[in-house]
């Protein structure tokens, strides 16, 4: 007999003591790393890839680092991008540990989400402790050693260093989580932490420009045009009035024009002259109001706080004569209120109107974001991850979004509960914590640049 007799070569018994001597080695000679499933989120219908997936469960487990000189692979490469790491890990772990301790709970899941739980599974990613890094696992290799008493017994987990493409990372563990706080596609919030409502108030008169009719928008305007209205009679208060523009391919017209003074003390209509800003034919007349109060001016009470678009403004209504409403609106500068521009005087005013301006999206701004936690936009849905919050300056960073977030709607933290209204919204931009693409493009274009002449001459 060429086998030994006392060796069954391959019972259950002799397989049960080799599994249970690995895993004691593995738990002493190991490293306790921490397997995170990934998870697919969206496929395409057609031939079924994955489109964004997600991490959001961690397993600690012992793995035997099979790398003792260091990482393999190519190691640290300097491109013309930056740094650029290549560097690769083994890790040994249990059949039977991740058998009985990993697998039940992948089964579990929904099958769209894990399509092999016996397993572990290449695109899944294990975090590294040691070197506090996430690295992918890109091989899996079940056969070796080879068939030992007739059995395998562990997983070789062949690695490299993980390339975050914004899925979403939420283990709970911060260790893990925050290891991509600063890569990916960024964009940035500026929000509105404390508003205050604006005030305004009137001023009436008689012999006043009620309103300023355009008959003619012009043409081939490059600025916006200056408009001059004749001056008054002796006694009298000067009217005037700016041009509103709309632009069209660079080209302006003229859209509307809206009184900054009423005027006082008009007999008769004053003539209108539009001139400058590069184009010509834009004309317009005007009506009066000789017999009845108008508002001449609006003048800013308080400017307030805390605006990110123009606010309503509502004009009690007239209480004599022919009873014509006011109207009016506001320009901002920042979250100020800056100007008050009248529409219509008004006519049959017996007391200077009430004046309301709408209050800012929110008056004051509450809590703060949790890194990692969704956020929501009131008003377009949107829905992002928290990158970094300072309540500082009201920057909110975020990514993974899922369209734009719009001025002047509240965002809603899903766990914090904190509330904010948005200013602005940057664009996206890139981060990487090695390669500095944009950085180096930018140094470039200090040393030559190429949109003045060709310093190397021309041919």
């Amino acid at each position: 007999m060429a086998l030994n007799p006392f060796f069954l070569q391959g019972s259950a018994n002799e397989q049960r003591l080799i599994q249970e001597l690995i895993n004691e080695q593995l738990k002493i000679y190991g490293v306790e790393v921490t397997y995170i499933p990934r998870k697919f989120v969206r496929k395409e219908t057609i031939i079924k890839e994955v489109t964004s997936s997600k991490f959001d469960d961690n397993f600690a487990l012992e793995a035997y680092v099979a790398n003792y000189e260091g990482y393999s692979g190519s190691g640290d490469i300097l491109t013309k991008f930056g740094m650029s790491l290549k560097d690769e890990l083994t890790l040994i772990v249990s059949k039977e540990r991740f058998e009985d301790f990993i697998s039940p709970f992948l089964v579990a899941m929904d099958d769209d989400e894990i399509v092999l739980a016996s397993r572990p599974r290449e695109g899944d990613i294990v975090y590294f402790p040691l070197g506090r890094r996430l690295f992918e696992i890109k091989f899996v290799e079940h056969e070796q050693p080879f068939y030992q008493l007739g059995k395998t017994y562990v997983y070789e987990l062949k690695c490299e260093l993980f390339e975050y493409e914004d899925e979403v990372l939420d283990t709970t563990l911060d260790e893990v989580d925050q290891t991509i706080q600063d890569q990916g596609y960024i964009t940035s919030l500026e929000l509105v932490s404390m508003g205050s409502t604006a005030t305004a108030s009137s001023v009436l008169s008689t012999g006043y420009v009620q309103k300023i009719y355009l008959t003619n928008d012009g043409s081939g305007y490059t600025s916006t045009p200056i408009v001059a209205i004749s001056t008054a009679p002796a006694g009298g208060i000067n009217a005037s009035a700016v041009a509103i523009t709309t632009s069209v391919g660079g080209v302006y017209s003229i859209r509307d024009i809206v009184l900054t003074n009423a005027g006082a003390g008009y007999s008769i209509a004053p003539s209108i002259v539009i001139s400058g800003g590069g184009g010509s034919g834009a004309a317009a007349t005007c009506g009066i109001q000789t017999a009845y109060n108008g508002i001449r001016v609006i003048s800013i009470g308080n400017s307030g706080s805390g605006y990110v678009n123009p606010p309503t403004i509502s004009i009690s209504a007239p209480t004599t004569g022919p009873g014509i409403a006011a109207s009016a609106f506001a320009t901002l500068q920042g979250t100020n209120i800056s100007k008050i521009y009248v529409s219509n005087a008004g006519a049959g005013f017996t007391v200077a109107p009430t004046i309301t301006l709408g209050a800012p999206p929110i008056i004051s701004g509450t809590g703060n974001f949790i890194f990692n936690e969704e956020v929501v936009g009131s008003t377009s849905g949107t829905v992002a991850r928290v990158k970094s919050w300072d309540k500082d300056t009201n920057i909110l960073e975020i990514s993974i979004n899922n369209g734009q977030f719009y001025p002047g709607e509240l965002v809603v933290g899903s766990a914090s509960s904190a509330r904010y209204s948005v200013k602005t919204h940057n664009m996206t931009s890139l981060h990487d914590k090695y390669e500095e693409n944009d950085e180096i493009e930018t140094e470039a274009d200090l040393i030559v640049d190429f949109s003045e002449s060709n310093p190397f001459g021309n041919y």
